[in-house]
């Protein structure tokens, strides 16, 4: 009798240390699986609580969508020899006499005027020919124009006009470019690809690299990656254009039972739910609840809508999808399902996990009261012996 009553007395011992360092309150990485589901709108929470399945995954698939403009997708090639204003232009003339020449001293046939600058206005001075119109014209279109004004004052002159690079017909690359500079628009580089290239191409990987191309206050962006695989993305340069070559800013935060908790950059265009997972080291083995695999995220009313078949929602609304990866097809389901910017993705520990840290610290607990006791025991022994 004695021998039942006194583990009687253990176990309600045991029951009563239990039920104390449960009130405390474990240490945990955040809400377990039964208080998410309690905020839930159906239980007068203010979070939709949805279970992701293939027509989930359809309805929230959207990614964002980067491209240009029809201003910038229609804007034909500049011609390679197309003067503008701050080019800079090289002539030579060749006068059909040997005495007296127009343009050079005696004897002197052929003169060079170099460094000849198209001002703000697209003009250019020659002398005995005045102010001259440069800008829109060709090099032979203005070779012509010179030729007539110069041969009315020496007999039959031949002349020649080159283009060099000047900072008329240039842009602008920034960023995690190869090479930042300043580039001329030749004829190699007349498109957004070949210019990048003339810079060294980007210092990213393609698939997490985003050009953004300003013009006359518009801007429009492409991933690199798109721009490289789909020609038609590949737009004609202008003079002026500003092009800067960034990281995608998109991240998602990773919490909970995971191998890693932080703010996590994405590492492609798209990302799934199973390869966020991955990315940050998988489910924890000794923590993670494989059913209780949860994304957050504050969804617009358009696609909330659509996810709950409903049409009266407005405005964003706060949506938790679950994914439970011990289902039959959960992997897939976690395959298909996009991570999108800003989302949260949290694990729950998984149940035994609790209950291991409570006998751990009771054992902890009856552990350190038993070592007290018997160095107290210890104590008083010593003290009777004296």
């Amino acid at each position: 009798m004695t021998s039942y009553t006194s583990r009687g007395a253990r176990f309600l011992v045991l029951s009563a240390l239990v039920a104390v360092v449960a009130a405390c309150g474990l240490p945990r990485s955040g809400p377990n699986k039964r208080e998410i589901f309690a905020g839930s709108v159906l239980k007068k929470g203010d979070a939709f609580v949805v279970t992701v399945n293939s027509r989930v995954t359809r309805a929230t698939s959207v990614m964002p969508a980067y491209g240009f403009s029809d201003s910038f997708r229609n804007a034909a090639l500049l011609g390679s020899d197309t003067i503008a204003p701050g080019d800079v232009l090289a002539l030579q003339i060749f006068e059909n006499v040997k005495d007296d020449p127009l343009m050079g001293n005696t004897g002197q046939r052929v003169s060079a005027l170099t460094d000849v600058q198209v001002d703000g206005k697209g003009y250019i001075f020659i002398p005995y020919v005045g102010r001259v119109k440069a800008a829109g014209q060709s090099p032979e279109e203005l070779r012509q124009i010179i030729t007539s004004k110069l041969d009315t004052q020496t007999p039959d002159p031949q002349i020649t006009v080159t283009r060099a690079a000047g900072n008329g017909q240039t842009v602008t690359i920034a960023g995690m470019a190869g090479a930042q500079g300043i580039y001329p628009i030749e004829r190699p580089t007349r498109t957004l690809s070949s210019m990048i290239a003339q810079a060294g191409g980007s210092a990213l990987e393609p698939a997490v690299a985003v050009v953004r191309v300003t013009r006359g206050g518009r801007t429009g962006k492409v991933w690199l990656q798109d721009l490289y695989e789909n020609p038609a993305l590949d737009i004609a340069l202008r003079g002026g254009d500003q092009i800067v070559i960034e990281r995608d800013q998109r991240a998602f935060t990773a919490l909970g039972a995971t191998g890693g908790q932080s703010l996590v950059p994405f590492e492609s265009q798209t990302l799934s739910a199973i390869e966020a997972i991955a990315q940050v080291g998988g489910l924890s083995t000794s923590l993670a609840d494989p059913t209780g695999v949860f994304v957050f995220r504050n969804e617009p009313a358009e696609i909330a809508n659509s996810v709950l078949g409903r049409k009266d929602l407005r405005g964003d609304q706060r949506m938790v999808y679950v994914l439970d990866l011990t289902q039959p097809t959960g992997m897939f389901e976690a395959r298909d399902f996009l991570i999108r910017d800003g989302d949260t993705l949290y694990v729950t520990e998984a149940p035994f996990t609790q209950w291991s840290k409570t006998l751990s610290a009771i054992t902890g607990t009856a552990g350190a009261a038993n070592s007290l006791a018997a160095t107290a025991a210890s104590a008083g022994g010593g003290g009777t012996a004296k």
